[in-house]
This record gives C-alpha cells, sequence and structure tokens, in this order.
C-alpha cells in the first residue's frame, strides 16, 4: 500500500503517528495504554473501528507493508506484543460467537462430509441473490469495495500455510494456491482478474485504495485470515478456512456474474466470477478432503482448530452480509465514505 490508513480513534491514531516517524521505542507505553483503554471500552470488536483498522495495519508490515514505512517494523517486538494483545481479544470473541463444532471421525472422508455439512446450514442473508437481482450499479461497486480488501491479494493469506503443511494436504493446497495465482500465466491471477472487474466499473483497482471507506466488519473478515495465516498455531484454522471459502464459492459466483450481466457488463468484468464458477467447483472437493480431511488424518489434533476456521467464514460472512443488505434495503450506503467512491 501507499498511505497509512486514517486513524478511527486513539488506539490507531497514536499506531500512525508513531509508524511515520520511523522512531518506534522499545518501550511504547502509550500504545498500550491506548490498547487497554479500546480493549476495556469496545462493545464489540468485531465492529469497532479503531481495534480492526490498528490490525489492519499490524498485519499489513506482513505483506507488502506502507511505502512510507520502512520495512523493519515488521519484527519490532512491542509491535508484535501489541498485535497478540488484539489477537487473544478478536479469537475469544470468535470463539464465543459461533457455536458448537463438529467432530466426525479423523477420516477425510468424514471430514469433507462434515465441512459440506457445517457450510450448507443457514449463513444468513444472501449478497450473492441480492446482487444478482436486485443491486443497483451503485450498489454493485459497493459490494466489489468490500471485497477488493482481500480479492486483491488473493490467495496471499492463505498461502502462509504453505510450509507448515506436509506431505498430501500440503500438495492440496499447493494445487489450489497455484490455481489462484494464475498458474503462474501473467495476467490470470484472480487478484489481476478481479481489478479488471473493479476496472470495468470505473474502480480504482490498487490494494488499499478504498481501505478508509469499508467498516470494521469488513476488515475484521480480513484480518481473521492473517490471524490464521500468520500463526503456526492456526494451521488447520487457515486450511478450514480456506476449506470454507471454496465450498461456497461456486454457486455465489455465478450470481454475482449473473448480477453484472443484468446491469450489461460482459467480459473481462465477468471474467474473475466466470472463472470461479468452474475452478471451485473442483477446488472445494480438494480442499474439503485432500488439504483439510488429509491435515486431520495426519494430526487428529488439529481437528477442532480445522473446523473453527471454517465456521468462522460462515459466522463473519453472514455478519458482513447483514450489514450490506440493511444499507442497501434501508436506501443508504454500506460504506463508511460513500462520497468518495462514485464512478
Amino acid at each position: 500500500m501507499k498511505d497509512l490508513p486514517a486513524a478511527r480513534g486513539p488506539l490507531s491514531e497514536v499506531l500512525r503517528e508513531s509508524l511515520l516517524r520511523n522512531d518506534l521505542p522499545l518501550a511504547m507505553e502509550a500504545l498500550e495504554e491506548q490498547a487497554a483503554a479500546a480493549l476495556l471500552g469496545t462493545a464489540d470488536i468485531l465492529f469497532d473501528e479503531d481495534l480492526q483498522i490498528s490490525l489492519f495495519i499490524l498485519y499489513e508490515l506482513h505483506y507488502s507493508g506502507f511505502s512510507s514505512l520502512i520495512d523493519w517494523w515488521e519484527w519490532h517486538p512491542p509491535l508484535l506484543g501489541l498485535r497478540a494483545r488484539l489477537e487473544e481479544a478478536l479469537e475469544n470473541r470468535l470463539y464465543g460467537g459461533i457455536g458448537t463444532l463438529p467432530r466426525p471421525e479423523p477420516g477425510a472422508g468424514a471430514v469433507a462430509e462434515a465441512l459440506f455439512g457445517l457450510m450448507a446450514g443457514d449463513g444468513g442473508p444472501s449478497v450473492s441473490s441480492y446482487v444478482s437481482r436486485h443491486a443497483t450499479e451503485e450498489q454493485t461497486r459497493e459490494f466489489l469495495i468490500h471485497k477488493s480488501v482481500y480479492q486483491l491479494k488473493e490467495a496471499d493469506p492463505h498461502t502462509w500455510a504453505i510450509p507448515r503443511l506436509r506431505g498430501r494436504a500440503k500438495s492440496a493446497m499447493v494445487e489450489i494456491q497455484t490455481d489462484e495465482y494464475g498458474g503462474g500465466i501473467p495476467g490470470k491471477m484472480h487478484s489481476e482478474l478481479f481489478a479488471h472487474t473493479m476496472q470495468g466499473l470505473g474502480l480504482d483497482p490498487e490494494f488499499g485504495a478504498y481501505i478508509d471507506s469499508v467498516p470494521a466488519i469488513t476488515l475484521c473478515s480480513v484480518n481473521v485470515m492473517s490471524l490464521f495465516g500468520l500463526h503456526r498455531r492456526h494451521r488447520g484454522a487457515i486450511c478450514g478456512h480456506l476449506a470454507a471459502y471454496e465450498i461456497t464459492s461456486s454457486i455465489p459466483n455465478a450470481k454475482y456474474a449473473r448480477g453484472l450481466r443484468r446491469l450489461g457488463f460482459t467480459s473481462p468484468v465477468t471474467d474473475y466470477f466466470d472463472e470461479h464458477v468452474e475452478a471451485d467447483a473442483v477446488h472445494e472437493q480438494i480442499a474439503a478432503r485432500d488439504m483439510a480431511g488429509a491435515l486431520i488424518e495426519q494430526d487428529p489434533t488439529v481437528a477442532s482448530n480445522v473446523f473453527f476456521g471454517a465456521a468462522t467464514v460462515r459466522f463473519l460472512d453472514a455478519l458482513v452480509g447483514r450489514w450490506q443488505l440493511d444499507a442497501w434495503k434501508a436506501g443508504t450506503s454500506s460504506l463508511r465514505l460513500a462520497s468518495k467512491v462514485a464512478a
């Protein structure tokens, strides 16, 4: 990203100012005090603008970073300590919201069946159905902006898991991720296809262009991927998360493509969604059986973590979907800074 996002509260303000000075000390009393106050005062970390943008900034130091910052801050111990403090609160909130997890036998077939069953349940309001049938062009732009926080760096958070896997599970993830990165063909990465979709609707395709516009719950859904991907202890969760993504991808993407065509758009605008209809119909089987299922066969102790990651997708997708649809049905924007995203 070119620039640090704008602050959304006292914690992100102090974090932002400290990073921009490029002189972070080894003891950061002001950040620690603001973090404690923010965590104590939040009504719900999932929707807390200050906490979620702070986490997003800390995580982005491990990806492309920010052009205004030195790379050394990626492993600055106090920043890692701050991140861990926020992560603990987020994890506790997620565990409290997802409910009971499946406990299948530790075989690939049983695991896959349980994953498909988990994701087949009522996941809340359907954004894909709304986009397919009712969304205006402006609402469709908003939908793309929400998705861009992840889709423009698809599938980097999940790729962190590859060195932490072995055998059949590792091979399966590599197969999936190879397709996500376009099979090594320039211009075919899914992130690049999504950028073309955004350009077709008059949006800025650069990653981070709309970070200041998206609400906390959208940031949270992406922050959780980084949480899972960056921790070896969550290698099961990131596999479960990817499996859940693949299982729930094909049908919604077909609906998104129909919605774009209803509004008069064709290729290359629809290419991203058309690609996922076919690819993810294959990926869902590989992810559920050969990746998540094989991982649990190798190490049954990670089973609960796998299903935690999958259940988190269902839980957060429902919240993000409800946020968007409630706004649109009320005739308002689902973004924080809607005036900045007009085509």
